[in-house]
């Protein structure tokens, strides 16, 4: 390797550093005191309260009162929680497939619509989209999945024994996620930074092109549409605020790509685990992707205007 090409790389580096450190310092403050308010509710019993309260309207989907409770988690943390919580339920095949389908959509509000919202769309629009997409997903398989026998209404979220072992747990996952948040963050800046400076991006804007507009999104979100569904939107964050910042793609441009990747992002890494369960992977990726493509087509047929901007009044 010569000492140009390192002197590339290097650089490339030194230009990720400090955007990595920015971005992975703003999600860690937002991560961190969540994740401690939801394991307080968790242990307290105040999610079960909420379950019980909402069981009604999850009847509708034909699902247990504790499908409430794991999505208000999802809400305000991650498919890892989900995961955690559903393999501790051991629900059936379906139930299972359609919770984790509503979670796979609506999860981490706090910090994936905050980074939708710094790229051009309004985060209670989002948030409102998001649930939206989920309970879209839950009625779809609620049609196309056969009915089960078993009586699902005993399930709920089981505490740790004591706040000391809920802390420290808490404590640690924390110190874990805010590491791998940092790592991650860096690596993937980096990465774009070396795609940029080795002119790799127009071949890969080139090779979806075909596909985003079959999904009717604007070219110039591309790098953004396959970073979200590589990776997601938290750590794929860094990139589509590097995007937006560099003017790659407009506000209103950044904003129909949010109405896709909002219903389905992470296609492969978040599915992937809820195999684990023995969950099919297809009904995990195709139904979000599905109510993904009918959101954004439905914005552009009825020509709405971008999320966080006024109707135009149109004179009669």
């Amino acid at each position: 390797m010569n000492n140009k090409l390192l002197d590339r790389i290097f650089a490339s580096a030194k230009r990720a550093y400090p955007n990595g450190l920015k971005t992975a310092w703003w999600l860690i403050r937002i991560t961190i005191p969540v994740s401690f308010a939801i394991m307080l509710m968790e242990y307290y019993g105040i999610l079960n309260v909420i379950g019980e309260f909402t069981s009604p309207f999850f009847s509708l989907f034909n699902l247990p009162g504790v499908a409430a409770v794991v999505l208000i988690m999802s809400i305000f943390t991650n498919v890892y929680t989900v995961l955690a919580v559903l393999a501790m339920l051991h629900l059936p095949m379906r139930e299972g497939v359609i919770i984790a389908s509503m979670c796979l959509i609506s999860h981490n509000f706090p910090i994936e619509n905050l980074v939708m919202k710094k790229t051009g769309s309004s985060f209670w629009q989002v948030s409102l989209l998001r649930l939206m997409g989920s309970f879209a997903v839950a009625f779809l398989l609620n049609l196309i999945l056969p009915m089960g026998d078993g009586n699902l209404s005993h399930f709920e979220i089981v505490r740790e024994a004591s706040f000391s072992d809920a802390f420290y747990h808490w404590l640690s996952s924390s110190g874990v996620i805010s590491v791998k948040i940092f790592v991650i963050i860096f690596a993937l800046l980096f990465l774009q930074e070396l795609l940029e400076e080795f002119g790799v991006i127009p071949y890969i804007v080139k090779l979806f092109s075909p596909l985003m507009r079959f999904m009717g999104l604007p070219q110039n979100t591309t790098f953004s549409w396959v970073v979200a569904n590589v990776v997601g939107l938290a750590y794929g964050s860094a990139i589509m605020l590097d995007q937006s910042a560099k003017g790659n793609m407009s506000k209103e441009e950044a904003n129909l790509l949010n109405q896709h990747i909002a219903i389905s992002h992470s296609i492969l890494e978040d599915p992937l685990l809820f195999t684990t369960l023995g969950y099919p992977i297809a009904l995990l990726i195709f139904p979000r992707f599905f109510v993904a493509l009918c959101f954004v087509w439905g914005q552009k047929i009825l020509k709405f205007r971008p999320a966080g901007e006024k109707l135009q009044n149109v004179k009669s």
